[in-house]
């Protein structure tokens, strides 16, 4: 048997949660080039740690996650805490020869994203591999959204328009969690599911947003404090709509929003192009929607494409056709999507650079809301 790849991760509430079900069952449904190992979690409560490792399935678990470093029995390190240490875990592991596996978005700022992409193109001259973890790229529905796109079936693309909506915090009595702080989280809705959607589209047209025109809002600006009494502020935006230019002269509109009432995770992807439409909505995420404006006008219309065969992107491992997968999946689907790149020593994607380009759309929106003007995204090759 192959050598496994031996996972150490930091973080294990909600995405901790989602990427340890993906490690868990990746050997189970997928003929691996090698096989995976929950080594250890980390989390900054030793208790707390020590009792999610044992529910989520790790061997072992530690409160200080610079041990996972040192530890010559992982390679890999698995990134889920909140995005303000994700540049120092993901620098600092790639430098002691980790391949790390990163949340999205990738930083908290464009700067600290910067350093990320350079630690990793230094990392990868010794074999070192990093990924951004946007598992939404893993809905198979979306990757064969992807795919015909790019086979040419909705012709000359025009139009693009994106939205992720939300509603837990609508409720002004809901806590001060660390999402809601801009120095932990860098961002609220722009950063947490705007995120999604910018590289969505990014992914599935091929083309990169370069410039925006932005507005953002805060609605509720202070909250009660979770831990102690009194109210705090709230220090990120709870909504974010703009438009966009993407290359080759594609217009394109986003909304992401966290006080949308009733849409607990809406996501939606609608791409309009000369000779049709696809639509994408995470509400019914096995499916696609298809105008094919190449059919005869009386025979014109939205199709339902149940994205179930064998023949679509990562289903062959799953069930029979007709027989839906869930959100989980899209999260295994990265785990042997990433294994499989490091075996063969390629580059995984989404990555660190793939993830950059999404931060500085993401800078541009909150620079263009500042000012209230069209703004140009930084390119990439810009210091």
């Amino acid at each position: 048997m192959s050598q496994p790849l031996r996972v150490g991760m930091v973080g294990y509430a909600f995405m901790g949660a989602a990427h340890s079900q993906a490690w868990r069952t990746v050997n189970h449904v997928y003929d691996l080039p090698m096989p995976v190992r929950m080594q250890v979690v980390s989390g900054r409560s030793a208790a707390a740690v020590a009792a999610a490792a044992d529910r989520l399935g790790w061997s072992e678990s530690t409160d200080d996650w610079r041990t996972l470093l040192a530890r010559d029995d992982v390679d890999l390190i698995d990134i889920c805490a909140p995005g303000d240490v994700h540049a120092e875990i993901a620098i600092e592991a790639l430098a002691a020869g980790k391949h790390v596996l990163c949340e999205k978005p990738l930083a908290n700022s464009v700067a600290e994203a910067r350093k990320m992409v350079a630690a990793a193109d230094a990392a990868r001259d010794s074999g070192v591999r990093a990924m951004c973890g946007f598992n939404y790229r893993r809905v198979p529905a979306v990757a064969l959204m992807r795919q015909m796109v790019a086979a040419g079936r909705l012709g000359t693309i025009r139009h693009v328009r994106a939205c992720y909506l939300q509603d837990w915090i609508v409720d002004p009595q809901f806590p001060l969690v660390w999402r809601l702080r801009r120095e932990v989280a860098g961002s609220g809705a722009l950063g947490d599911i705007g995120a999604h959607i910018v590289d969505l589209t990014q992914f599935l047209t091929g083309l990169r947003v370069t410039s925006v025109s932005a507005l953002t809002q805060t609605f509720v600006r202070s909250r009660p404090l979770p831990d102690s009494p009194g109210q705090g502020d709230v220090t990120v935006d709870d909504a974010a709509l703009f438009l966009a230019r993407l290359g080759d002269g594609v217009v394109a509109s986003y909304e992401a929003s966290r006080f949308a009432t009733g849409r607990k995770n809406a996501l939606r992807v609608e791409i309009n192009g000369s000779l049709g439409t696809l639509v994408f909505d995470f509400e019914r995420m096995n499916e696609l929607a298809f105008y094919d404006g190449s059919r005869p006008a009386g025979e014109q219309g939205f199709s339902r494409i149940l994205v179930t065969e064998p023949s679509h992107p990562y289903l062959a491992a799953w069930w029979p056709p007709g027989h839906l997968i869930g959100y989980e999946h899209t999260f295994v689907h990265q785990a042997h999507d990433l294994v499989q790149a490091i075996a063969a020593g390629a580059d995984p994607a989404p990555s660190f650079a793939d993830a950059l380009q999404v931060q500085l759309v993401l800078d541009a929106v909150s620079r263009s809301a500042e000012t209230s003007s069209w703004t140009t995204v930084e390119s990439a090759e810009e210091v």
